[in-house]
């Protein structure tokens, strides 16, 4: 039996150790995406890959969970030849790592041991920390076109980085000069080092006071209870299987979505999310490496399950995850992998989606997108951005307005204007919450930001990749999705798109003057929009949150003189119900072989929705996450029926002949 008091003071010592990483890298930092953004996670790891501590609300789970398949790969590779004093570096997607610009340090710990002897690998301080640039074919290496990882930047296998102290200093020299910014990217591998050997002696401080012994009890008590909180969580839902899709906007020239498909099954007290059916590895920069989707799946399951319980390897025990190989969620060389955030977020996408069906409504509107990753550089200067988005709307509450989403981590929102200004040729001219950006509901979603840039220096790249740029965030229980992303440029008065694919950008030319324009996506909403509290809308109204155009056409809300007009709002509201556009469902027959899910529709409900051959529409589901469609037919008539799958009756929890409400997503 461990002393409880004993247990819970060593379980704060860890946590606090990690916040103690975590200020340390920001004060030592040379990269501003890493002292301003905190773009960084902290974490201490097992001898056995296990997650032992990581710092609550401050590290991204993208960043740790995936540090077990990077420790595991250092243990394949150098197995038993680990010595104090080396330290490894990893970045490779396909053995554990996030995308390339995401650099692993991993740094081993040894138990005590007798003199002249080596003791046991104990725990091991790691840094997972993003470069600002790690080469590439263009400034900050992440490249909405990218068509192989090579085009990506170095790739770094495990590797022994230091030995016994002493810096494998050819090795270094061959990364740095791969890199742009190659101060900048050394003077963050020293801040990485001083990171770990500072955690390191908080950690022998720990073993002096407590013994080797007595802190393994505590870490694997630990990691035990975390299991057990879970695995009591999961026998609260109902068995049973969900399955749910969710899309990526693939192509280079125009959009090729990509699914992924994920059935959870829930059964005693673990869950299984199998994502068979999911799009084949593309030629685009959205796929990812083994470890990420098993860390989306984990990090949403988490958050709606046991959001306040501890977060370590031992509440990842009860999942299981299948991700077949040489799809775009376990992608193998050469597939490019810099989209890593936007294939996660998919994963969560497609997994709340499922397990919107077993919850009975606990689920929210869905998030940004991604990463929404942005670079502008020169000659001389990167500077990388990354505007924030609305999060969703829930039962109970309007979403947050321009902050990073419940499966991020406290990466700041947006650089401050005074950074960016200090440091780049650049001029920060427009910051400001993005009106009706936020999916209308009964809760509306949060709302996206503009962020305008304009370029000082003669000449400059720009360069995007980001998601919901054409499939916006999804709403939930009849909830409206919310705005989608955008970027583009505003050259002598005309607004210039720099790709013709939204969001996938790679390079493109900017000159002096030219204004880069970034405005984020907002959440999904929750709820039917016609029953929001009109007294709530004439609050956005006055906060400038929601339009007047859209308070009348969307909320159905009638104002006059600063007032609501009761009986002119009851009146619009009954006409907006009535002009939706309704359909039965019937069965057709599935059509897996194809990358998307089909619908066929009757030449009247088509023209009651504005739509043709190859649009895309949404399906809404009062109790759960909508389904998706692109019109694979239209035929002669006015039947009022939508021809879906079986598999798209299951998303929606719907049979034959049920009515059900159909939006068109443009």
């Amino acid at each position: 039996m461990i002393d409880p008091i004993t247990l819970e003071v060593v379980r704060e010592a860890l946590s606090s150790i990690v916040r103690e990483m975590r200020v340390t890298l920001v004060r030592t930092a040379y990269s501003s995406i890493l002292y301003e953004g905190e773009d960084f996670s902290c974490v201490l790891m097992d001898g056995h890959a296990q997650i032992v501590a990581m710092s609550r609300g401050q590290d991204h789970p993208l960043h740790i969970v995936p540090i077990t398949w990077s420790m595991k790969a250092v243990q394949e590779r150098f197995g038993g030849d680990i010595h104090p004093g080396d330290i490894f570096l990893h970045n490779d997607p396909y053995t554990g790592g996030t995308h390339l610009n995401d650099v692993a340090m991993i740094y081993p710990m040894f138990a005590p041991a007798p003199a002249g002897q080596t003791g046991e690998l104990f725990l091991f301080p790691v840094v997972r920390a993003h470069w600002g640039d790690v080469g590439g074919m263009s400034p900050g290496s992440l490249s909405g076109r990218a068509t192989e990882i090579y085009q990506e930047g170095v790739r770094i296998p495990p590797i022994r980085i230091v030995e016994r102290g002493r810096p494998n200093q050819a090795a270094l020299d061959l990364i740095f000069a791969n890199m742009r910014g190659p101060r900048e990217r050394e003077g963050d591998f020293r801040a990485m080092i001083g990171t770990c050997r500072k955690a390191a002696e908080r950690v022998e401080a720990l073993l002096a006071r407590y013994g080797h012994a007595t802190l393994q009890a505590c870490i694997t008590e630990l990691l035990d209870r975390a299991e057990q909180r879970m695995r009591q969580r999961i026998r609260e839902l109902p068995p049973g299987q969900y399955a749910y899709e969710a899309y990526l906007e693939g192509g280079h020239d125009h959009l090729e979505p990509l699914r992924v498909r994920a059935t959870v099954t829930v059964s005693a007290d673990g869950v299984t999310v199998d994502l068979a059916g999911t799009s084949p590895q593309t030629a685009g920069p959205t796929n990812v490496g083994p470890a990420m989707a098993p860390t989306g799946a984990f990090t949403i399951l988490k958050a709606f399950l046991d959001p306040g319980g501890e977060i370590n390897s031992g509440a990842f025990r009860p999942l299981t995850v299948l991700a077949p190989e040489g799809t775009l969620v376990n992608a193998r060389r050469p597939a490019p992998c810099g989209g890593m955030v936007e294939v996660k977020y998919c994963v969560e996408s497609a997994v709340m989606g499922a397990l919107s069906q077993a919850i009975a409504g606990k689920v929210t509107g869905d998030l940004k997108g991604g990463g929404n990753h942005c670079y502008i550089g020169g000659t001389d200067f990167i500077f990388y951005e990354y505007p924030a988005g609305g999060t969703g709307g829930w039962d109970g509450g309007d979403g947050n307005n321009a902050v990073r989403a419940f499966t991020e981590s406290d990466i700041t929102t947006i650089q401050p204007v005074e950074a960016v200004e200090q440091k780049y040729p650049l001029r920060v001219e427009r910051c400001e919450l993005r009106p009706d950006s936020g999916g209308a509901g009964h809760y509306r979603g949060g709302l996206g930001l503009v962020r305008e840039v304009r370029v000082l220096a003669p000449s400059a790249q720009l360069s995007v990749l980001a998601e919901k740029s054409l499939l916006r965030p999804y709403g939930v229980c009849g909830g409206h999705g919310g705005a989608t992303n955008r970027f583009y440029v505003k050259r002598a008065g005309a607004d210039v798109e720099p790709s013709p694919l939204p969001g996938k950008v790679s390079a493109f030319p900017l000159v002096r003057d030219d204004v880069v324009v970034m405005a984020s996506s907002g959440g999904g909403g929750y709820g039917d929009p016609l029953g929001r509290d009109p007294a709530r809308v004439v609050v956005d109204l006055a906060q400038g949150v929601v339009t007047p155009a859209a308070a009348a056409s969307v909320y159905g809300v009638v104002v006059a003189d600063g007032a609501v007009d009761e009986a002119a709002t009851l009146e619009r509201r009954r006409r907006l119900a009535a002009a939706r556009v309704t359909a039965s469902l019937s069965l057709t027959a599935d059509r897996d072989e194809t990358q998307t899910r089909i619908i066929a529709l009757d030449a009247a409900t088509a023209r009651r929705l504005g739509v043709a051959r190859g649009d895309v529409v949404e399906l809404v589901n009062p109790g759960g996450a909508p389904a998706r469609c692109w019109v694979g037919s239209v035929h002669e008539g006015s039947s009022r029926r939508a021809g879906v799958s079986a598999v798209t009756l299951s998303m929606l929890q719907r049979a034959p002949d049920d009515e059900i409400e159909i939006r068109n997503l443009r």
